[in-house]
Parts: structure tokens; C-alpha cells; sequence
């Protein structure tokens, strides 16, 4: 995902946070990583061009941006913390073979699983959201 640091500081604004120069980097980071990066992914990638950062400071930023619907965190099968920078409703495909997450957009199965819950519900439960971790191998064609 391409976005340049004015969309980053706009975003960080958006959430009412102060844009710093540790947050911009941390979150260019994650959309420069894509396919949903670790935290010591996100940190070996800052420390190449901006060393002095210090872990924590990442990992605060991290938890801030979860805190106030930046990123998302994604759990593997694995209980690996992963971090999605995609806001938009999506699911998930997790790649049993190689760990990889990929990001799966099909409003037919949205409206075909919120038609299903509002019909059948679930008993004591109120539904606000639907997002599915799909797991599976790839297969080569």
C-alpha cells in the first residue's frame, strides 16, 4: 500500500493523536511492510534508517495505534502478534505453508453472512461485526 507521509500525518491527526516523528516512521513502516508485519519486523525495518528509535518507543507507538483504530492487530495460529495497516473491511487468508496473511475482500460472502446472522442470530449475543481468519495451504498450478 503506497501512502506518502502527509496521508501518514493526516491519518495520525484523523485519530486525534499528535503527530510525532516516531509515529509517522512507525506507521510508514507497517504499509511499507505490508502483509501484516510483526512488531520486531516493524523495528528491524525502522532501525535501518533511523537506529536511535528505541523498541519501546515502537511498541508504545504500536499499542497507541491500536487504542485509537490506526492498525489493527491480527493473532496467527502460532498466538504471533501480526499488525494491519488496512482499516476498510476485509478478512483474512492465513497461509498454513509459510505463515503468510493476505488480505480477502468479497462483498457477495459479506452480505451473504450478514443476511445469515440477521436472520438466525445468535442467541443472547448482538453481532457488530463479521470478519473471517480463513486458514489454508497454497497450491501451485
Amino acid at each position: 500500500m503506497n501512502v506518502d507521509c502527509k496521508d501518514i500525518q493526516e491519518l495520525i491527526k484523523a485519530k486525534n493523536l499528535k503527530v510525532t516523528p516516531q509515529r509517522i516512521v512507525v506507521l510508514e513502516a507497517i504499509y511499507s511492510l505490508q502483509n501484516h508485519p510483526t512488531a520486531e519486523q516493524i523495528i528491524d525495518f525502522i532501525h535501518q534508517k533511523h537506529p536511535s528509535i528505541a523498541v519501546g518507543t515502537v511498541y508504545k507507538t504500536l499499542d497507541t495505534f491500536v487504542g485509537h483504530g490506526v492498525i489493527r492487530k491480527v493473532l496467527t495460529d502460532e498466538d504471533i502478534m501480526r499488525y494491519d495497516g488496512i482499516l476498510e473491511h476485509h478478512h483474512h487468508l492465513y497461509n498454513e505453508s509459510n505463515g503468510e496473511i493476505r488480505d480477502y475482500i468479497n462483498e457477495e460472502l459479506d452480505e451473504m453472512l450478514k443476511t445469515y446472522f440477521e436472520k438466525n442470530g445468535i442467541e443472547g449475543y448482538k453481532i457488530n461485526s463479521i470478519t473471517l481468519h480463513i486458514n489454508g495451504k497454497s497450491i501451485n498450478k
